[in-house]
């Protein structure tokens, strides 16, 4: 699977998941773009991956900066061909006790982060002809879990503004696809687990064995690895015979 020089843009791309996505595509051969309010992390994390990459300073929920970040791309490189809306996080309460202004919060950099990254690089990948638009979504894309409504809902919601946008770009060269993975144990998953222990009153190790990996058939953590070699998959997937689709990594948590 290459990517043979093909301009990457990954938002929330300077840790985590969206960093070993990163590597993953440089060592394909792509050019990749970090996308990240931290824009220091962001230039870090480009320099680690070697020459020929750029770190851009973006918070995706900013119509103007979004747009900004996307030009210094198609300024620098001259084409987009991958976008990746990687960029989240998370709150763990329950509902009534969320505030309007944390509902917003966590909808506003899944959901609304995805429009305003797809809606900027769409002009672009018309003019060329071709271009792959992936989301970061999640098991909690097709189905729920206690304690996380703001979360739940949007990724939800990349479903639907996948599949809207291809309906609305297949004939100009542009699919869209949604990676839903399980539990990653990443700093954000980390955090989850002593506040599902004292909101749902058990133990810790509860959490993670009933839980986060109960429904797997393993009792495994999906790796950042098993999401990277996903994602690349999809972004060098060579035709619309796999568009408006979502692939599930979660070790058997969900099956489709």
């Amino acid at each position: 699977m290459k990517l043979d020089d093909k301009v990457c843009v990954i938002t929330g791309g300077a840790s985590g998941i969206g960093l070993e996505i990163a590597r993953c595509f440089a060592d394909a051969g792509g050019k990749v773009v970090i996308a990240d309010i931290d824009f220091d992390a962001a230039e870090k994390a480009a320099k680690s991956l070697g020459e020929g990459h750029m770190g851009v300073n973006m918070d995706v929920t900013d119509p103007d900066a979004v747009q900004q970040g996307i030009d210094k791309v198609i300024e620098t490189y001259g084409r987009v061909d991958v976008l990746l809306s990687n960029a989240g996080i998370q709150i763990v309460k329950r509902v009534e006790e969320f505030t309007y202004d944390e509902w917003r919060k966590v909808v506003s950099i899944h959901l609304d982060g995805a429009f305003l990254t797809s809606k900027a690089v769409l002009p672009q990948m018309y003019a060329q002809g071709s271009g792959t638009i992936l989301y970061m979504g999640s098991v909690h894309s097709q189905e729920a879990s206690a304690l996380k409504a703001p979360y739940v809902s949007a990724k939800h919601g990349l479903m639907g503004l996948a599949r809207t946008i291809a309906k609305e770009g297949g004939d100009k060269g542009v699919r869209t696809n949604v990676i839903c993975p399980g539990f990653v144990k990443t700093p954000l998953v980390e955090k989850q687990i002593p506040e599902q222990a004292r909101d749902l009153g058990i133990s810790e190790e509860d959490v993670v064995n009933k839980v986060m990996l109960g429904e797997t058939v393993d009792k495994e953590f999906t790796t950042v690895e098993d999401v990277a070699h996903t994602v690349l998959f999809l972004a060098t997937f060579p035709s619309n015979a796999l568009t408006g689709q979502s692939i599930v990594v979660s070790h058997g948590w969900r099956m489709d």
